[in-house]
């Protein structure tokens, strides 16, 4: 499974990398750079096939969308499984907490 993502992850960092690329012939054109620019262009439609390619690969994964939310607003989308096994322990600990309180007072351990 991790081939999938790896490869997908190879596809977005050269795309990444084109349109940065672009960037650059775009802020500081000359009409003797248009192949460049033509050719650059071609690059990332090829990039942008190869990526949809990959969709297929992928179809089966699902992100919740509070991940989506986490990038966009500028957070590290790792924090969201953190916070999630953090609020999953402190709800653990309080049904714990209920469960002890509810059993008879000779079978509580000090």
């Amino acid at each position: 499974m991790a081939e999938k993502f790896d490869h997908l992850e190879e596809h977005l960092e050269k795309f990444v990398e084109n349109i940065r690329q672009l960037g650059i012939i775009v802020s500081d054109f000359q009409p003797s750079s248009q192949a460049g620019l033509h050719q650059k262009l071609n690059f990332i439609v090829t990039g942008l096939q190869d990526i949809d390619k990959c969709r297929q690969q992928l179809h089966d994964i699902t992100v919740p969308l509070e991940v989506f939310e986490y990038i966009d607003q500028g957070r590290n989308p790792q924090l969201y499984t953190k916070e999630c096994l953090e609020r999953a322990l402190a709800k653990n600990e309080q049904v714990k907490g209920k469960i002890d309180t509810m059993k008879p007072a000779d079978s509580r351990t000090f």
